[in-house]
């Protein structure tokens, strides 16, 4: 059983309501508001090398494959 994704140790705790209960008040995720973890990229979903700037919400990879749709230019 993986800790990645929590909603499927949720449905196999809903047997035992005292674990489930114990479960949830001390390794539920909570909602973050601050932190690398807050942001996410909205192609891949990595919160590593994220670019927000000019409201981009990408992360780096995504930015260089897609930067000339989007207008942006390369200069050397």
């Amino acid at each position: 059983m993986t800790t990645a994704n929590w909603t499927k140790i949720l449905k196999q705790l809903n047997n035992n309501p005292v674990k489930l209960k114990k479960f949830k008040k001390h390794s539920t995720p909570k909602k973050r508001t601050c932190g690398r973890a807050r942001h996410k990229c909205t192609r891949c979903g990595t919160t590593r090398g994220f670019v927000s700037k000019y409201g981009l919400n990408l992360c780096r990879r995504c930015f260089r494959e897609i930067a000339t749709k989007i207008g942006f230019k390369q200069y050397s």
